[in-house]
């Protein structure tokens, strides 16, 4: 069983993967931030070295959906090969930080290996208002996110949006996490747990 946790910079995806994985006993797979050799260089400098962080993330995550398949868990990944394929790399390329030249080889590869991959089983979207990511962002205080402006944020917003609005690879869940405390109010994660069992069960029934 596959599930993924996906949303913009800041809404919680990470926590809330740790707090299912806790719950459930499933197998956490997070993102690759603090190892990631390219993203403190890429927020210092977005334009020389975007193609560089968005093949590194592609390659992480095609492995990562790889040994998915291949374990025969039951895993909670933290944000999706899809999201870097339909926002992060096209907002780069829309903001001129992404060479059509290296867009356009970006998209090929990414293309081929979505041949090879198989949708999570189900996919949690954590939706999210402009304030509260940038609350959340410095909240955590990673040095190198004090560079993140507001307009890319509410350009990946928009992204996202339109990406879950068409989102058709498989079962779908969306929690606003604008009004809730899934870490600290155990009521508000016993409600998204509640939601995430009534859909497991109409999976797996």
């Amino acid at each position: 069983m596959h599930i993924a946790v996906a949303g913009n910079i800041g809404a919680g995806k990470t926590t809330l993967t740790k707090l299912l994985a806790k719950h459930y006993k499933w197998t956490p797979q997070f993102e690759d931030v603090l190892e990631n050799p390219y993203l403190e260089d890429f927020y210092t400098d977005m334009e020389r070295w975007s193609f560089n962080l968005q093949v590194y993330f592609l390659n992480s995550r095609f492995r990562q959906v790889l040994e998915i398949r291949e374990s025969g868990q039951k895993i909670i990944q933290d944000r999706t090969i899809y999201e870097d394929a339909s926002i992060f790399a096209p907002n780069l390329h829309a903001m001129g930080l992404l060479s059509q030249r290296d867009f356009d080889n970006y998209s090929s590869l990414f293309d081929l290996m979505e041949k090879l991959v198989a949708a999570p089983d189900l996919l949690i979207y954590l939706r999210s208002s402009i304030p509260n990511l940038v609350s959340q962002i410095h909240k955590r205080g990673r040095d190198y996110e004090n560079t993140i402006s507001i307009d890319y944020l509410s350009r990946l917003n928009e992204r996202y949006e339109a990406w879950i609005h068409g989102y058709d690879k498989g079962n779908l869940l969306i929690i606003d996490v604008d009004n809730i405390d899934f870490v600290n109010n155990p009521e508000d994660l016993g409600d998204i747990i509640n939601k995430i069992d009534a859909e497991l069960t109409g999976l797996f029934a």
